[in-house]
Formats: structure tokens, sequence, C-alpha cells
């Protein structure tokens, strides 16, 4: 009895190294407002997990640690495993040039990718207003779900003086320039993940 109290207690503390809520990190819920596509029952959970993060995301969120700045000339990469399709398409991905992220004046770009093999750009600006950068778009370099259900996309967003190139698994997708709404790159950085997700990030971070 008491070997497999002391068992059981390395297992529980094995896991808790596993799994924990990543330091410094914040989570901010984006809540469907649509009777037609409502949020599943359940919490939003982000924690570490192995070299990376995990997020099971009953409702939308972006993910962020305010330590976490990008200025001038960057690229800002993660690579994202979506363990499982959800029921109908939704999307994961990078944010980047983020400010007032807790507040209401909340403005973020997000280059994100989906399960049907399509990516888009938006830029926030606020509680409720988004504006497409770029529109949902087919690509072959977006990979879909195998037979396990799982699919592996390397995301990038390469921040040079002029413009921003946009690449899924080595392949730039598209590229804008730094105007319009996509000017402004400078700013905190994180991920996104919708509603009815859970997605599993490594190799997360910038580089100059």
């Amino acid at each position: 009895m008491k070997r497999s109290f002391v068992v059981l207690f390395a297992l529980l503390a094995v896991a808790s190294l596993a799994a924990q809520s990543p330091k410094g990190w914040k989570v901010r819920a984006d809540r469907s407002t649509s009777a037609s596509d409502p949020d599943a029952a359940g919490n939003i959970k982000f924690v570490t997990m192995g070299t990376g993060f995990h997020a099971t995301n009953p409702q939308a969120a972006i993910y962020w640690n305010p330590a976490n700045t990008a200025m001038g000339s960057y690229t800002l990469k993660g690579t994202f495993v979506l363990q499982k399709p959800s029921g109908h398409t939704n999307f994961y991905g990078l944010v980047f040039g983020g400010s007032d992220l807790e507040g209401p004046k909340q403005s973020y770009l997000y280059f994100m990718v989906a399960q049907d093999g399509t990516w888009l750009i938006k830029k926030r600006e606020g509680d409720a207003e988004t504006k497409d950068v770029s529109p949902k778009t087919a690509s072959d370099a977006v990979k879909k779900p195998d037979a396990s259900g799982k699919s592996t996309n390397a995301l990038e967003v390469r921040v040079s003086a002029n413009k921003i190139d946009y690449v899924v698994n080595g392949t730039t997708v598209t590229s804008t320039p730094k105007t319009g709404l996509t000017a402004k790159t400078d700013g905190l950085y994180g991920i996104r993940v919708n509603h009815l997700l859970e997605v599993h990030v490594d190799n997360f971070g910038v580089t100059k």
C-alpha cells in the first residue's frame, strides 16, 4: 500500500510538471455571439506541455505574455498541431502587432489556418470589430488532418522594412505592404485559437 502511494505521488508530480499554466501568460476569451455557431461548454485551458503549449478551447481566445514584444524587422513563428477536427471550420495561428490586449481598445493582426486547407489574415480593432486583410483562401501548403485526425502546420510571419510575408510550411502564401490595415506590426505577439479546437504549439517565438 505504501509503495503504491509513492508511485501514485510520483506520477502525479510528473503530470504536474508536464502541464502547468505558463508563467506570465494571459488569456482573453472571444465568446461567440452567434446562435447558429455557439461555444461549447467548459473552461478554456492553456498549459505548458513538453517544450511547448497546449490550448483547449471551448471558446475562442488569444494567449500572450506581456513580456513578449517585437519591433522593427522580425520573424514570428510557431508549429501548430491540431489534435482533432472540429465539427466545422475553425481557425488557429499567430497574433502580432498587438496593443491594449486586456482593454476595450484591443488591437492586433492575426494569421491563421484551418482544417479545410485554408488560411486568412484579419485585423482586430476593439471588442466587436474585425476587418479582412486577406479573406479565407485555399492553399496546398496548408496541411489537412490525416487518418489520425491530426495535422501539423508551421506558420511564420516575416516582417521586413516595407512588407510582411505570410508563410505556411515553408511556402509564402501571400505578402502585404506595411501600409493600411497592416501598417502596425510593432507590439505584442501571441497565439489565437478559435472555439471548439484543441491545438498544441511548439517552436513558438520571435527571431531577428
